[in-house]
Order: structure tokens, then sequence, then C-alpha cells
């Protein structure tokens, strides 16, 4: 049966649009602008791009003057290693800590939540003289570069990794692990079988939110990749926007290109990101 809609939860849904509006509308703003010419943005900024006013002359200058594939492939490299590792290591730890009893597990728990208070600014000095010392880092080597852009912020997402997933663990029944384990499996065995499986919400979660932020670090890069043979889609983003800073259908088409792989990522995947951080908030 249909329900009917009754008045307060209409004025809900017309405040939650317009607060989307506000949010959609910026980015469509720049969509548009993408396709002007720089003289045309300043004096038809919220005209349509139709008729003399479209044109992909900004789209060109970009695939022309700066290195977007490269750029591109550098990112989602760097991104999909550190979400690899992250999903690994914060799985396993948070599975030990979830069903496991050891000497110091309170503490370590303790140490884990309390990571989270230190901002990447107050640490990135030390690591960075710490991956000098290993010579890994500001060196002409593209992979050893990508590497040392890579291990901070695989540390830097571990806390909140490893949070999420053993909130959702906890809440699996143990039964089917024992079940498992009288069957003779190994402790990995059940973890990637069992555990992993019936946990997907979870690292689906850890793993979007893992690559996003990894995607759009701007900071980190900032001191790890100096040449320009080395550089993210971030960096060159904010190389484009000291040079280029007044073409503002260049820099709009550049906004463009790098915000919409990420916005068609999270459109696709965002029923797994509401699932797990939900079931994840629990104990978490």
């Amino acid at each position: 049966m249909r329900r009917r809609l009754r008045p307060s939860r209409a004025v809900i849904y017309l405040l939650l649009s317009l607060w989307a509006l506000t949010t959609i509308y910026p980015f469509l703003w720049v969509v548009m602008n993408s396709f002007k010419d720089r003289s045309q943005i300043i004096s038809n900024s919220f005209a349509l791009p139709l008729g003399e006013l479209f044109t992909l002359n900004n789209y060109r200058t970009a695939f022309r003057r700066l290195d977007i594939l490269g750029s591109y492939a550098r990112s989602v490299g760097i991104s999909l290693t550190v979400t690899v590792c992250v999903i690994l290591l914060a799985g396993l730890a948070a599975y030990a800590l979830a069903r496991y009893e050891f000497r110091g597990k309170r503490f370590l728990s303790t140490v884990v939540v309390a990571s989270m208070m230190f901002p990447v600014f107050s640490t990135i000095i030390p690591v960075f003289r710490m991956m000098l010392g290993w010579g890994i880092s500001n060196t002409d080597n593209v992979f050893l570069a990508m590497l040392s852009t890579a291990l901070p912020q695989i540390a830097g997402n571990l806390s909140f990794s490893i949070i999420v997933l053993r909130g959702y663990i906890e809440d699996l029944p143990l039964d089917l692990e024992e079940a498992a384990y009288l069957e003779g499996c190994s402790v990995f065995q059940i973890f990637f079988k069992i555990v992993v499986p019936l946990t997907k919400p979870a690292f689906a979660t850890v793993g979007i939110f893992t690559f996003l932020w990894s995607y759009n670090d701007l900071f980190t890069q900032m001191f790890t990749l100096r040449d320009k043979s080395q550089w993210g889609i971030t960096r060159l983003m904010q190389m484009l926007t000291s040079m280029e800073g007044t073409n503002y259908g260049l820099m709009a088409a550049a906004v463009t290109l790098v915000v919409v792989p990420v916005l068609i990522l999270y459109i696709f995947l965002q029923r797994h990101i509401i699932k797990g951080m939900t079931a994840g908030a629990i104990k978490g």
C-alpha cells in the first residue's frame, strides 16, 4: 500500500533537497564554465554552455599543456597500493584485537584510538627525515618517490580502518570460526575464507575512504613528489593554480577532470559506505 506523504515529512524532504542543491550547484557551475571561453566566464558565468558559448578549448589545452594521464596513473597507482596495504594490515590487526586475548591488548587498543588525535601535519617532519635516511625520499627515482608517498598514507589510515573493522568483526557469530577451526582450518584460512567474505561492507568502506583520502592528499605529495615526472593529480592541480590562477576556463576543466572520476566511484559504491559505516560504528 502506498503511504501518504505527511506535511512534516514533505517539509523535511524540501529542506534536504535545498541543502543538497547548495552542495551540488557549485560543482555544476564549475562543470558548466569548463565548456566556456575565459572571457565568457566573467561576463556569462551563470549561463548554460550552449551555442556560441560552448567550447572544448579548455580541455584541449589541459591535455596539451599538462600531463593529465600520467598524473592520473601515478595517483591511482599510489592510491591502490595504499588501499591494498591498509585493508590487509588493518584487517589482520582488527581480527587479532577482536578475537584474541593477550597481554597489553587494552593498552594497544588505546594507542590505536589515541593515534587518531595526531594530524599528519605534526608528524610529517620526523617521517620525512626518516625516509631521507632510508634513501627513498627526495630522489629522482619515480618508484621510490611513490613509495615514500604511500608509506605515510598507509600509516595515517591504519587507526581509522582498524576501529571500523574491529567493530564489524566483533559482531560476527563466533560459532562459524569455531566450526572452521574444528575442521582443521588455520587462522589465516579462517580470516580469508570466513571473516573477509562476511565483512565485505566494512572492508569496502575502509577501501573507499582510504582510496579517496590518498587520491586527494596534497600535503604529503608536497614533501615527497618534487619532480614533475613524479607528480600526482593533486600536485599537478596545485601547480596549475599557482601558474594559471586567472585562466578560469582551464582551471574549471582541470578541476572537472580531477573530481569526476572520484564522483563516479562514490556514486556506484555509496551503499557500501553507508552500510559499512553503520555496522562498524556499533562498537567501534
